[in-house]
């Protein structure tokens, strides 16, 4: 965990820097730009050890999958965060504590922040080879909403998940 306190301490070093000498609008794209680098590469990551083409991943298996690159680059103990699935082919991400905002806020510069978040998704959808064809904030931690919500709507429709599937009684099945 020290490993991490000390990688964010110097995330938000330079995070400040730039923006004190540059502007927030210069810090805010150089963040957003590296934290896709690093989501692109944590999907890709993640997709190698799916065992199989994410091409064929369920619903249920590509929540795993975007749960998995979450806590790869944000540790469990910094955040509190789900994913849930909200129909065929949407994903929503809901973060309850953002330790990147809180520091923010700390430092003073809440104000000229803008969350790199849709970029780090983005990257992790690219990463895991999954085209999305939504991408937005619907709330955020950063106006005082009770927790960050991302919907994730998938460009196609994932394979079936056959826990989903039910049986109708009396159709065969049973």
């Amino acid at each position: 965990m020290n490993v991490y306190r000390m990688w964010w301490l110097h995330d938000a070093r330079w995070y400040q820097g730039v923006a004190s000498r540059f502007g927030y609008a210069a810090a805010n794209a150089i963040n957003a730009e590296a934290l896709r680098f690093v989501a692109v590469r944590t999907g890709k990551r993640v997709a190698k050890t799916f065992g199989r083409p994410v091409a064929e991943a369920n619903l249920t298996e590509l929540r795993g999958l975007f749960e998995q690159c979450g806590s790869i680059m944000f540790p469990d103990e910094l955040r509190d965060a789900r994913t849930d699935i909200l129909g065929e082919d949407c994903l929503e991400l809901v973060n309850r504590q953002n330790f990147a905002v809180v520091m923010v806020r700390m430092a003073g510069s809440l104000d000229g922040y803008e969350c790199p978040c849709n970029e780090v998704h983005a990257g992790w959808a690219e990463g895991l080879g999954v085209g999305l064809c939504e991408n937005r904030v619907t709330s955020c931690l950063r106006h005082g909403d009770p927790a960050c919500r991302f919907l994730m709507r998938l460009d196609r429709p994932p394979a079936a998940d056959p826990a989903a599937l039910s049986v109708a009684p009396g159709s065969g099945g049973d």
